[in-house]
């Protein structure tokens, strides 16, 4: 007869990812920003967050907290195209707003963000529209009634392109539209083995 030990896997621990199991336990309770702007922001909507039980305030804390990435900006193009039948509603970004010359007509539109490009705030302005700061929205609609929150996207960034992720069998394409970290793009650059039928095999 086989015996079977039960106390070796009593003593065995578990497998766990790094990040650990807790879900929610490292959420940023302020801002990691020196800056007292911010700072005053976030003390501001956390009030009226809690004292109104307002979910517009709460969000607006939750990104005031966020770091510099995660508060991606936004153009006056997307800006102008998100606010389409919505222009008599004030926009809210917590991030920076910039222009895009691309753009050749600027709607009046109402604009509160934490920053303007000088160039969008001119152009917002000669349109006869609004550029207001987080503390003048949080005179004019601390609860968020008639607003319309957006925000930029994060993963626009030249950075991102370079993420690679790791194939499987089952997937073997997941990596196919990453940006390479070559010097160039030219002849001599990464176009030998393995990219040519020529010499060795071509993917």
């Amino acid at each position: 007869t086989k015996y079977f030990c039960f106390t070796c896997f009593e003593r065995m621990g578990i497998d766990i990812k790094s990040g650990g199991r807790r879900v929610g336990h490292n959420v940023r309770k302020a801002p990691v920003s020196k800056n007292v702007y911010i700072k005053l922001l976030e003390k501001l909507y956390s009030f009226i967050a809690r004292r109104a039980e307002s979910k517009f305030a709460a969000t607006i804390v939750k990104r005031l907290r966020m770091s510099r990435i995660n508060k991606a900006p936004i153009s006056i193009s997307r800006l102008s195209r998100y606010m389409k039948g919505k222009e008599e509603k004030i926009a809210v970004i917590v991030g920076g707003v910039t222009n895009d010359s691309r753009l050749l007509e600027v709607p009046q539109l109402t604009i509160a963000a934490l920053r303007f490009t000088e160039a969008a705030r001119a152009r917002i302005v000669k349109a006869g529209g609004e550029c207001l700061t987080l503390d003048q929205l949080a005179l004019r609609s601390p609860k968020g009634a008639k607003t319309v929150l957006l925000r930029g996207s994060k993963n626009s960034r030249e950075s991102v392109k370079f993420f690679g992720h790791r194939t499987s069998p089952s997937n073997p394409h997941t990596h196919d539209g990453v940006k390479p970290r070559v010097r160039s793009k030219g002849r001599k650059f990464e176009k030998a083995r393995g990219r040519r039928r020529s010499v060795g095999f071509k993917v």
